[in-house]
């Protein structure tokens, strides 16, 4: 498959027929991971905020989302447990708002939080259309996670997205996102090499070039129509999963 790489766009792109395979990432990209914590935030917090408006619980949402110290980041690597990124996340929203948040707070409220999660866990709108298509055309699919495997398997269950079978997550193969290793095992696993299959997610610099430095043809999901934070070469851009259908089928 020939690309030109150093275009951006959809319509300089087209290559339908010649492609092997399609990874995913999950959170942002297939399921709405953003809005489900936003649930389970609330859920978890009410009894502390008793009397937070709508537009609170956004600014609540935004900074804990933001992630300032980096902690799901240094759980990736390592540092914490998952529950303990999400409990020192929270602490960073508390702290900010001057509210009293002990350990036993804390506790509670990653308890709570994960109690509620699962409930909200839906898929955007436009991945089951993508993955018929790629159904129809007899087009292998999976996904490749910053996250471990059977909380990520867990979770494209929950948000009717089953049919979905190879799944890589970070304890598969010991590494993270952006390493080659966790998009080659992605691809060993479909049956696809690197130059035939493409690999979509919403982080430009992990999903886009870190892809794109595996070999793969990588595609950068930016919903939300933010400027491209570097000039790397051969990474494609689409608005959205549909944007990404007609990328593979020049609809």
């Amino acid at each position: 498959m020939t690309l030109n790489a150093s275009q951006d766009t959809v319509d300089s792109a087209p290559f339908a027929g010649r492609v092997g395979g399609v990874l995913f990432d999950i959170d942002e990209t297939l399921v709405d991971l953003v809005a489900a914590m936003k649930d389970a935030m609330v859920f978890a917090s009410s009894a502390l905020l008793p009397d937070f408006t709508a537009p609170q619980w956004d600014d609540f949402s935004a900074l804990y989302m933001a992630d300032p110290h980096a902690y799901y980041d240094r759980y990736v690597a390592g540092e914490f447990t998952f529950g303990q990124q999400r409990g020192l996340r929270a602490r960073v929203v508390f702290d900010r708002l001057g509210v009293a948040f002990d350990s036993a707070a804390e506790q509670q409220w990653i308890k709570d939080f994960e109690l509620a999660q699962p409930r909200s866990i839906r898929a955007f709108a436009d991945a089951v259309p993508l993955l018929d298509s790629l159904d129809e055309a007899g087009i292998p699919y999976g996904a490749v996670s910053n996250n471990v495997h059977d909380y990520q398997r867990a979770k494209l269950d929950q948000a009717g997205l089953a049919r979905i079978k190879v799944l890589v997550g970070i304890d598969t193969v010991n590494v993270a996102k952006p390493d080659p290793a966790i998009f080659l095992e992605g691809c060993r696993q479909l049956g696809t090499t690197p130059g035939e299959t493409v690999y979509v997610g919403d982080n430009y610099m992990v999903d886009g070039v870190g892809s794109v430095s595996a070999g793969l043809h990588g595609v950068w999901l930016n919903r939300e129509g933010k400027a491209a934070p570097s000039d790397a070469e051969g990474v494609m851009t689409v608005a959205d999963l549909g944007g990404l259908a007609q990328l593979l089928f020049n609809r």
